[in-house]
């Protein structure tokens, strides 16, 4: 294994070394491309950016499963839910066409609603008549069948995208280059995981989450309405997932399973980072997502999700509680 670790940046800088050399044997001009450090430096921040968007995407994920112990594999449709909500109200032909900020903002909202009625509506009453966790999970697995196929019935499955911003002329910095669109979501990708954060270190409710997801009985000893934190947490979930799916629609494309698509990601991130951990899904996410550009530098785009999941493996391998997770007694 250590042996192979090692054939392959070799094998790499053998083929970025010989292949202008076979062409200037052979009387050829080689065109000026950008070096391996290039290449190697703009993956990284395409990198950063995915994170970011998987990040905002898996943190109401993991708090779910933290204050609740549920796996709620529709996840990923409440992602998607909140890009084609935009998508609507931003196209003149099926919609009013407002602008995308009016668009993701309102689809921020009714994003919060829907994870907030479907706590209320759906996932409380199970809890409250002992309804166990595996058949909890076998019911968000149907709930994202449902939802997913009604997306599909309204939206269609041909794919579309935004309004504005969908052609953009990168802004050089230095060896790499990005649009302005992406730094835009990036930077506010990475403004609204620090709000998170302090809204979980600096406010009440957000101690009362923490409490509840590292104890829940004891919290409830406590006094804290363990009800209305999980409330406030599925509204929470709701919501980000939705401006997660917008960014994710702006930067690639709408297509009726692409909360589907990224709810792997998400996964693996979360339980890289540390099951139940807001910031633990935050760092797994980073992670997964800067291997996952990365890795196209040495092998084909199609694979690069596959790697990310093999650096999980590995990590779980050396870490099995994940990055920021704490280890559990067993027994």
């Amino acid at each position: 294994m250590r042996v192979t670790r090692l054939l392959v940046p070799i094998l790499a800088l053998l083929l970025v070394v010989l292949a202008p050399a076979a062409a200037w044997a052979q009387g050829e001009e080689v065109p000026a491309g950008p070096t391996f450090l290039d290449r190697a430096l703009q993956s990284l921040l395409d990198g950063i950016q995915f994170g970011a968007i998987i990040a905002i995407t898996a943190v109401g994920l993991s708090l779910v499963f933290g204050t609740t112990h549920l796996i709620n594999f529709a996840h990923g449709e409440l992602v998607t839910i909140g890009a084609v909500i935009a998508f609507f109200l931003n196209v003149t032909a099926q919609g009013p066409g407002w602008h995308i900020i009016i668009s993701a903002v309102v689809a921020v909202v009714l994003g919060a609603a829907l994870g907030g009625v479907l706590e209320r509506v759906m996932w409380r009453p199970l809890r409250n008549r002992g309804t166990g966790l595996i058949n909890l999970f076998i019911i968000t697995i149907g709930l994202s069948l449902l939802l997913r196929h009604v997306v599909l019935v309204f939206f269609g499955s041909r794919p579309s995208s935004y309004r504005e911003y969908d052609i953009q002329q990168a802004i050089d910095l230095g060896p790499v280059g990005i649009t302005p669109r992406d730094l835009t979501i990036t930077v506010l990708s990475v403004l609204v995981l620090l709000g998170v954060a302090f809204m979980l270190q600096k406010t009440r409710i957000g101690t009362a989450i923490r409490a509840v997801s590292s104890n829940r009985d004891l919290a409830e000893a406590s006094g804290i309405d363990v009800n209305r934190v999980v409330l406030v947490v599925w509204i929470l979930g709701g919501g980000l997932a939705a401006l997660g799916g917008v960014f994710f629609g702006l930067v690639e494309i709408i297509t009726w399973d692409m909360g589907f698509r990224l709810l792997l990601l998400m996964f693996a991130g979360i339980i890289l980072g540390g099951l139940g951990s807001a910031y633990g899904a935050m760092v797994g996410s980073f992670v997964v997502g800067i291997v996952a550009q990365m890795s196209s530098l040495w092998f084909p785009i199609d694979l690069q999700n596959a790697w990310a999941l093999l650096a999980l493996i590995v990590v779980l391998l050396i870490r099995p509680q994940g990055i920021l997770g704490q280890r559990e007694r067993v027994g």
